[in-house]
């Protein structure tokens, strides 16, 4: 079995409202690029990411990105029961603390 990655270990290590806040800007940052927002745009968290024009492609890309980086996995019904950032965020900042 391959070594859990630091970044996923840092993670877990922290106290629930800074991993909150680092598992939001990680989101943030792969929602960005699928985008193509740059950092100064701001995307909003309470919006459908599908209103804001991202395809379910995409979303299956971030998804493995997201699984990959902390060390998790995300049932595709979280992604698309409740598309939006926020949601996300809350469901990994969840599934980590529980890990």
């Amino acid at each position: 079995m391959p070594p859990v990655d630091s970044t996923s270990r840092r993670l877990r290590e922290l106290p629930r409202s800074e991993l909150a806040e680092e598992i939001e800007s990680i989101v943030l940052g792969k929602f960005r690029a699928a985008l193509l927002m740059d950092d100064s745009e701001d995307l909003p968290l309470d919006i459908s990411y599908f209103d804001l024009g991202l395809t379910s492609l995409r979303l299956t890309e971030i998804r493995q990105s997201l699984e990959q980086l902390l060390d998790l996995s995300i049932n595709v019904s979280v992604l698309f029961n409740e598309p939006t950032i926020d949601h996300l965020v809350d469901h990994l900042t969840q599934a980590i603390q529980e890990a």
